[in-house]
């Protein structure tokens, strides 16, 4: 009995990663165990969220589907209509080809096109989740500052405050100067959002365990964004530096060379943002998981083998896994603070002119 309960407690951390990680179901047949698909599976969104495997049938929640089809019509049914391959209602889910793993409907042609899908994914979920922990979080320390503010926050919100005096005072303000404002409340809720999903994409739990911002349409639409705080609010000099630079004239005219270099580069500045940060998650999760897959790997390999690269693989995922801690704010903090950057560029021109003629106006 003793002896048992020792083989418990050795396996228990082996058992613990493959129930969180949930691969095992999935590498049961090893010879035919694709890496590459099984990493970007577990990475991909997901009309279902699936828990873990018991006696061969899946665990898993069902989440809404809400499509627009071809003809103007709406459905609404469950996710688990279209289980292993199923159709209902002229909806599947494709398998290959370019709507891999998303629903897809049959054109009157009989090609496959995607209807407009307004589907509660598992990414949607976890979003919905992170606005509702960013709310809890936030609004109480609201309500403190409206109130008599006689007794100071402390614990939780108390950490929180700290965090945003910091981020408004030695990053968002200094960067953007005067009239930073009018950024502050998009850039934190930023900061936040991307803090609190990165996060949760650690925690393999509900509603943890979705990879949010390792999604590119997800850094995208932030990125864009910004791109549109950089350029609608970019004062004259900021365009004249895009399309008229300081620079030779024969850089300008009659091959405008420099302006088609600013010019890009005001596409690849939100560019690099949304790649930055798309990039460094998914790298972190595809680590871990590729890690993960060590163990089944390694099962031909004979029981010392396996059992040596089992440990490895658990020793370095967890180490991974903390580093993803520290990356997970990292990129939280230098996303805000490039965007704040790149917004106080394109109006540092004029702040520089204003105190020209403030400091005229006092010689005068």
């Amino acid at each position: 009995m003793k002896r048992n309960k020792k083989d418990i407690i050795r396996l228990l951390p082996i058992i613990i990663l493959l129930f969180f990680f949930n691969i095992p179901a999935q590498a049961e047949d090893k010879e035919n165990l694709n890496i590459k698909d099984l990493i970007f599976e577990h990475l991909g969104d997901s009309y279902k969220w699936h828990f873990f495997t018991w006696k061969e049938k899946d665990v898993s929640l069902y989440l809404p589907v809400v499509v627009r089809s071809e003809n103007g019509t709406w459905h609404i049914f469950s996710s688990s209509r279209l289980e292993k391959g199923a159709s209902y209602e002229g909806f599947h889910i494709a398998h290959e080809g370019d709507y891999k793993h998303k629903i897809v409907e049959k054109s009157s042609s009989g090609a496959e096109v995607r209807p407009w899908d307004f589907s509660i994914t598992k990414n949607v979920l976890a979003m919905i989740a992170s606005v509702i922990i960013l709310l809890t979080s936030i609004m109480p320390l609201a309500k403190w500052y409206k109130g008599d503010r006689l007794k100071p926050p402390g614990g939780f919100l108390g950490m929180i405050e700290v965090l945003i005096i910091n981020i408004q005072e030695e990053v968002i303000k200094p960067c953007i100067g005067e009239g930073y404002e009018k950024y502050s409340n998009f850039l934190l809720t930023t900061f936040f959002f991307i803090l609190i999903n990165n996060l949760m994409g650690l925690i393999p739990i509900i509603p943890g365990g979705a990879n949010v911002t390792g999604n590119i349409a997800i850094t995208f639409f932030l990125s864009f964004i910004v791109f549109l705080l950089i350029n609608i609010n970019g004062n004259k000099h900021y365009w004249k530096e895009v399309f008229w630079p300081n620079v030779p004239m024969w850089l300008k005219f009659p091959v405008p060379l420099m302006p088609l270099m600013e010019f890009w580069g005001v596409l690849m500045k939100p560019a690099a943002l949304m790649i930055r940060l798309f990039a460094n998650v998914m790298a972190g999760h595809s680590m871990i998981l590729g890690l993960v897959c060590l163990i089944f790997i390694s099962v031909s390999m004979g029981p010392i083998a396996n059992a040596g690269m089992s440990t490895v693989a658990i020793v370095f995922s967890i180490f991974i896994s903390f580093i993803e801690l520290m990356v997970s704010v990292i990129q939280a903090y230098v996303f805000v603070l490039l965007s704040a950057v790149f917004i106080g560029m394109s109006r540092s021109k004029e702040e520089h002119i204003d105190e020209e003629e403030h400091h005229i106006e006092q010689i005068d």
